[in-house]
């Protein structure tokens, strides 16, 4: 059983919902700023409704901004060598994951829908002068701990002890105490997906479907052996099921203290590490793409301390 995460004192304390795990309702509402000149003010106003709404009405907000709008409003706190989601990545075959980045990201989770839907008009309401909505989304667990695949999704994360070393910038540097996180929607070819006998399936995902113990022999093209972590090195995800009945697939929430391991695994999904691509992305297809980076709580407060 998982505990809860430990920070040393000195640790500058990272977003609660990050690893607010077992919540039931999700909503991801992503922004663009309507007045470039308003940019700082929009980041201020995230910043300052941040804080009362972490635990109202048991909700837990996380909040994300475009890597090259943070280190514009806050220089000092910003880490080097992060950016946006700027660009296409142009897999093999034809495959494309589409760049669509936005400025900011608000992430509501909790027990049940009704509060998300309250606390996430109010925070669009508030921000309503400064940003639009370009992206929303709302998402619920699939018999607990699967995807819509049907196949226990996170096996290889940390576990809570652990993954704060996996997930925060380190003390020292630029952003200690936030993490960059990878943010996608992939749609499901759920008809071609289940005419697809089980053992193929597994062959494709690279476990076994039952209890997800992986294979003793992974295809190159399996989605283990595409995002092999003790390759690219550890994540912590928080992916959650989409959609509707008819239109329904994933939603890919990625986070880690270094960018380079997030995109290197999306280029090797779309083949363009070893020229195989991940067999998974036969069946499913990204439809969104953005990064965002999730300041620490104190960094939150700084801005609004200083507004």
């Amino acid at each position: 059983m998982d505990h809860a995460p430990r920070y040393p004192s000195r640790m500058r304390t990272p977003q609660g919902g990050i690893f607010a795990l077992g919540t039931a309702s999700h909503a991801y509402v992503e922004f663009d700023v309507s007045d470039g000149r308003k940019k700082r003010h929009f980041v201020r106003a995230i910043s300052s409704l941040h804080e009362p709404r972490t635990t109202m009405g048991a909700v837990n907000l996380v909040a994300g901004f475009r890597p090259e709008l943070w280190s514009k409003a806050v220089p000092d706190d910003a880490p080097a060598e992060i950016e946006g989601f700027n660009q296409d990545v142009m897999g093999i075959d034809g495959f494309v994951m589409p760049a669509t980045q936005h400025d900011a990201v608000l992430w509501f989770s909790g027990s049940a829908y009704d509060v998300i839907f309250d606390v996430a008009r109010q925070a669009i309401a508030e921000l309503a002068d400064l940003a639009s909505v370009g992206e929303e989304t709302v998402s619920w667990p699939y018999q607990r701990d699967r995807d819509l695949t049907g196949f226990i999704d996170g096996t290889e994360n940390p576990t809570l002890m652990d993954a704060p070393e996996v997930v925060l910038i380190a003390e020292g540097n630029p952003g200690a105490g936030g993490t960059i996180l990878l943010l996608q929607k992939w749609t499901h070819d759920t008809a071609a997906w289940e005419s697809v006998p089980v053992v193929d399936q597994e062959r494709v995902i690279g476990r076994t479907k039952l209890n997800s113990i992986e294979l003793k022999e992974n295809a190159p093209d399996s989605h283990v052996a595409s995002t092999d972590q003790d390759r690219f090195g550890k994540i912590f995800r928080r992916n959650m099921p989409y959609g509707t009945v008819t239109d329904h697939g994933t939603m890919f929430v990625g986070f880690s203290a270094d960018q380079q391991r997030l995109s290197t695994m999306l280029e090797s999904m779309a083949g363009l590490t070893t020229g195989v691509r991940d067999a998974l992305t036969r069946y499913t297809r990204p439809l969104t793409g953005a990064y965002y980076f999730v300041p620490s709580t104190e960094s939150l407060r700084s801005l609004i301390g200083g507004a």
